[in-house]
């Protein structure tokens, strides 16, 4: 914005704000140029951005135009609009985000889809168990818990600054009786009593390590790498999960990873070396491409640990 035309929160009404500031991002090559200035917009205004629209020739105060101009260089800092605003919306429910966790992506959804399609086909007499590790701001075990209401749901991070937020998510959708959540490293802090749940669910990293550098600026300079990088081939988090969790499964219980669209081969050869599992089966994403992997554990082999 020039100066001059600044210098008057009255010169800028919310239509001509909109305008200005998707013609910016545009110019800056920032992706949804249109929705971020909605969004920032409305976020600085507490408004709904159907409001933008109610209120089109509404002037901003000096003060909310300053405000407005210091998310707007946020954003072409490159920063991630649900970073800036704090939230992000997945499965409908309004959840905090920090640079301490991942930005949930609606492609996850359809992990959260897949673990609802199993466990609906089965006998309810008995509660589900579910565990979720790398649970992240939470969106997965929380969607599953809202939708799966008598549900026992367990969850975990390694990182306690990840389990606060996912504890914090909870609590504001008054879910926060339904999940227990604890930190740790993938399953080290689990002790073996026996298989415990039915379905144990994750979305590990699994970009490979030379991909990194490649992803856009928002995520590399923003985003946790740590929940990204998948190691040298991308598997490493993905090959550790499937090697250890069968001990934790009961006979016939599910682990559902979301994972990589080019890696359905390789973990087929993964599970096959595990030896406790059936064929996995592989659903695809709104886009077309595999990502979800579903790997169900023989319902005849006996819990051993490895």
């Amino acid at each position: 914005m020039r100066n001059s035309a600044a210098s008057s929160g009255d010169d800028w009404t919310i239509i001509k704000l909109l305008g200005w500031t998707t013609s910016y991002f545009a110019s800056r090559a920032i992706e949804s140029p249109r929705a971020g200035a909605e969004i920032l917009l409305a976020h600085t205004l507490n408004l709904q951005r159907v409001d933008l629209y109610l209120r089109y020739d509404q002037p901003l105060m000096q003060t909310e135009l300053e405000r407005y101009k210091a998310l707007i260089r946020r954003r072409v800092r490159r920063e991630p609009v649900a970073y800036i605003t704090g939230c992000r919306e997945f499965w409908s429910m309004n959840l905090t985000v920090s640079g301490d966790v991942l930005i949930p992506r609606p492609e996850t959804e359809c992990l959260v889809e897949q673990v609802l399609a199993e466990l609906s086909t089965e006998d309810n007499a008995e509660p589900s168990h579910i565990l979720e590790l790398g649970t992240g701001s939470g969106a997965i075990i929380l969607a599953l818990a809202s939708s799966l209401r008598r549900s026992v749901c367990f969850a975990s991070d390694v990182s306690e600054r990840s389990v606060q937020v996912a504890r914090e998510n909870a609590r504001r959708h008054g879910l926060d009786g339904r999940i227990h959540f604890f930190c740790g490293d993938w399953t080290r802090p689990l002790r073996f009593k026996g298989p415990s749940f039915d379905v144990i669910v994750s979305n590990p990293p699994y970009i490979p390590t030379g991909q990194i550098k490649t992803l856009e600026p928002e995520i590399l300079l923003y985003e946790p790498l740590r929940a990204l990088d998948g190691g040298d081939d991308g598997l490493v988090s993905v090959r550790r999960l499937i090697t250890q969790v069968h001990r934790f499964l009961r006979p016939g219980g599910r682990l559902l990873l979301e994972i990589g669209h080019d890696q359905q081969e390789a973990i087929r050869q993964i599970a096959a070396t595990a030896r406790q599992y059936e064929d996995p089966l592989f659903t695809k994403d709104y886009a077309g491409y595999n990502r979800v992997v579903k790997i169900r554990k023989k319902a005849s082999e006996p819990c051993t640990i490895r």
